[in-house]
């Protein structure tokens, strides 16, 4: 099985997140076909990473190895699955954002609760919950079967022209950024909601 992007420079991480759609990530009996992801740059190149001022105890799995998982907890609710995508040494990774789940269905609801099949991974978290990993995903290898979850390619890559490309989400800097990427029309996508910053009391 082959991975292309494994050795794409931190740079290409837009075209390495688009390429990533259709994309199949298995964890726990559930298989979920990718179908919108968002793409995150290393240090000094983009505000809205977590690489943006280099590495940190959390950050730290972005500058690699390829391939691996990165994990975070945020608003103390809920975990968030990324896959590290730059040559080790660079920081870049692609937020695994919403997906279609083919196979595990039913297992999936039992993790999600009794929802439409095109709820069960329809945004981040709820991709997350269905897949049935957290913190014990962090810094595991998606690639090689050691680590709990399994990225493998699709038969035939998405075509360019099924591919919509639009601001990121849930980021308070470089929020417009178009580098948010969904399959076009597919239902499972999350309903985008643009940034609105908080206003500081005087």
């Amino acid at each position: 099985m082959t991975y292309p992007w494994l050795n794409a420079p931190a740079a290409d991480i837009p075209n390495t997140a688009r390429s990533l759609l259709g994309w199949r990530v298995t964890g726990n009996g559930v298989t979920i076909r990718l179908t919108e992801v968002e793409a995150y740059a290393g240090t000094g190149e983009d505000p809205a990473s977590h690489a943006h001022r280099g590495p940190t105890p959390r950050s730290r799995i972005m500058f690699g190895p390829p391939g691996h998982a990165y994990t975070y907890f945020v608003f103390g609710v809920h975990w968030c699955l990324n896959i590290v995508c730059a040559p080790e040494g660079e920081a870049a990774a692609v937020l695994l954002r919403a997906g279609e789940v083919v196979e595990g269905v039913d297992l999936a609801r039992s993790r999600r609760g009794d929802v439409a099949a095109r709820e069960l991974a329809r945004g981040p978290a709820l991709l997350v919950i269905s897949l049935g990993v957290g913190r014990d995903a962090y810094g595991t290898s998606m690639i090689d079967g050691t680590g709990p979850l399994m990225l493998r390619p699709p038969a035939e890559p998405v075509p360019d022209e099924a591919i919509s490309a639009g601001p990121r989400v849930g980021v308070a800097s470089a929020h417009d950024m178009p580098w948010r990427f969904w399959l076009t029309g597919d239902p499972t996508v999350s309903t985008y909601r643009r940034h609105v910053p908080r206003l500081r009391r005087a």
